[in-house]
């Protein structure tokens, strides 16, 4: 399916399903495939174009990045990267409610994340714990943005209300225009069920809560049973006036002042047996299969010609709910996506996690986590489930008052059959392009020393290469960043890193640098520092005409870190910015390491 190899079915929901994949740099892939009968609605395909595109822009702290899409084919895909987290609903049901400091942590976090949504133009709408990742690096927000495209589907006009009922704010609950403070009151809905248990609104059927939500102003919940330390927090964010919630930024300052640390310090930030759980995950993604590789430009056929949507009948659909066994087989091709960096969504169940249990949050130093649940399920399936990514819940609000959740199973189905991997020509025996006028990227293999070119996790593999970008004449010029080299043959897209893009009298969409693969700011040229640079502090996908001609976003000086298609780590340094009030060259030296993760 659009170039890559279905490993697995991994979860199912109301939008549609999620498949587990590796890209041709052997990083693990979800793809989110939306469901025919969405597909098939030509508002909801320019929906859905519109937000991914828009998620595609944001950038920032603990934002899983959406990395690539598609709308063309019989149906959409989404693609962002993959993040190895233990989904907060599980971690609840699991292990208990977290002790304050942990909430606190957690909630200044996820403002930090819904500050990056929100400067892209997005309100998330649908936050709620099966969509927040916990890591050993924080927590991590998915699925921003993408439910707004089902606002004017069939579903909605049917009576349906897209979203997840009780942990909706109030404005949303009557179906009034949102604002980005219809998310701070979300979190705080999160923020207190995973300190206690307890909803702030009762307990009770999601519809229920939703109407008792939706009387806030009248009605403002009881927050004595939660933690002095917290009440302020809920207080602010669960207030029935949306101007009088805070922003982001202000909350992720009262949550850093209250929990006494830095936001970004994660030493010790989970409880124990969640922290240990976490590290089992993230030390279990290398031990996922591996896709075979397809012929360059062709999908993969595998499976059936037809989709098995398993067991997906309505009704209550809570936590563990008995997963049917899935049928498994891509549809018809689109077009493939970069093979960049790659998604990771929640796991878990798509439903709102329910109030549960009582008592206080485990301790820092709490014994040894007890025997998951989930941990009780077959090898093969827990295997893959270290790698979950699930779709995000859409549950049907109906005009008679009774919710009608899609539910979500958590089923891994057998691999698809693998096609025959293609034969791939090393780097080292890929033949340099003669650069074009104006266009080329000019490599000097006789520049910097030449590594180690085995295998070896962080192994430098060559340093110093010059490498100079400069814009194309009219057209896209790729750089791939493993040869290195560039060329503006369009066959050569799908090994590049970068494209910079200079299209003879097009409009500034069209004048820019696109990152294909994700990449960030280094404060460094280390290894650890360039990894570090890759993985957290990430620009924004595009760089467009007017920051490229400002010297803004990319400036001489800099240095830019990223995972390449091959799965090495590259290194840019730019040591010049050659042009005033046009698009400008740059001139950089290019380190390549062998990449350890």
């Amino acid at each position: 399916m659009a170039g890559y190899q279905l490993l697995a079915r991994i979860g199912e929901g109301g939008m549609g399903s999620v498949f587990l994949s590796r890209t041709r740099g052997n990083q693990p892939v979800a793809l989110k495939l939306i469901r025919r009968e969405l597909a098939d609605e030509e508002e909801y395909r320019l929906r859905f174009q519109q937000e991914a595109r828009a998620a595609r822009q944001v950038r920032g702290y603990h934002v899983v990045p959406v990395v690539d899409h598609d709308t063309t084919g019989a149906r959409p895909w989404l693609a962002g990267t993959y993040i190895p987290g233990l989904p907060l609903n599980t971690a609840l049901d699991d292990f208990g409610p977290l002790p304050a400091p942990a909430v606190l942590h957690l909630v200044g976090c996820v403002a930090e994340a819904l500050r990056a949504v929100h400067a892209a133009g997005i309100i998330h709408r649908d936050l709620k714990p099966s969509n927040i990742l916990l890591g050993s690096e924080g927590p991590w927000v998915i699925d921003f943005g993408i439910a707004r495209a089902a606002d004017s589907t069939q579903l909605t006009r049917s009576g349906g209300v897209v979203g997840t009922p009780q942990y909706m704010s109030p404005e949303q609950v009557a179906g009034l225009p949102l604002t980005p403070a219809a998310d701070l009151f979300s979190l705080g809905l999160v923020a207190a069920v995973a300190a206690t248990g307890h909803h702030p609104f009762g307990e009770g059927q999601a519809t229920t809560l939703a109407h008792r939500i939706g009387n806030t102003v009248s009605h403002p919940p009881d927050l004595s049973r939660y933690p002095r330390e917290l009440r302020p927090l809920l207080d602010r964010c669960l207030d029935g006036d949306p101007e009088q919630r805070p922003g982001p930024e202000e909350l992720a300052a009262m949550c850093e002042e209250a929990c006494g640390r830095r936001l970004r310090d994660f030493d010790g930030w989970l409880p124990a047996p969640i922290a240990a759980e976490t590290t089992r995950r993230e030390q279990a993604v290398g031990a996922l299969p591996d896709a075979p590789l397809t012929p360059e430009g062709e999908p993969s056929q595998t499976g059936s010609a037809q989709t098995g949507y398993g067991h997906t009948g309505y009704g209550h659909s809570g936590h563990g709910a008995a997963a049917g066994p899935d049928a498994f087989g891509p549809d018809g091709p689109t077009q493939p996506p970069y093979t960049g960096g790659f998604p990771g969504q929640n796991s878990g169940n798509a439903a709102a996690h329910p109030p549960t249990g009582t008592g206080p949050g485990h301790p820092a130093d709490a014994s040894p986590a007890p025997t998951s649940r989930r941990r009780r399920l077959p090898l093969l399936a827990a295997a893959t489930l270290t790698a979950v990514a699930c779709v995000s819940a859409v549950v049907h609000w109906w005009p008679d008052g009774h919710d009608a959740p899609s539910s979500s199973h958590k089923t891994v189905t057998g691999a698809a059959a693998s096609a025959s991997p293609p034969a791939q020509t090393p780097p080292a025996q890929r033949s340099s392009p003669t650069p074009s006028p104006g266009a080329a990227v000019l490599a000097s293999p006789a520049a910097g020393a030449a590594a180690d070119t085995g295998g070896t996790p962080g192994a430098l593999v060559f340093s110093g290469r010059q490498l100079t970008l400069r814009p194309p004449s009219n057209g896209s010029l790729f750089a791939d960043l493993d040869t290195p080299q560039s060329s503006t043959d369009n066959t050569k897209s799908t090994s590049a890193e970068l494209r910079y893009e200079a299209v003879d009298g097009g409009s500034d969409l069209f004048q820019r640098v696109h990152f294909n693969t994700t990449t960030g700011v280094s404060s460094g040229t280390t290894y650890q520092q360039c990894l570090a640079g890759a993985q957290t502090n990430v620009l924004p996908a595009d760089v467009n005409k007017k920051d490229l001609v400002d010297h803004t976003t990319l400036h001489k000086g800099m240095v830019l870190c990223t995972i390449t298609t091959e799965h090495n780590l590259a290194m840019i340094e730019i040591k010049d910015v050659v042009g005033q009030n046009e698009l400008p060259s740059f001139d950089t030296l290019l380190t390549l390491w062998r990449y350890s993760g």
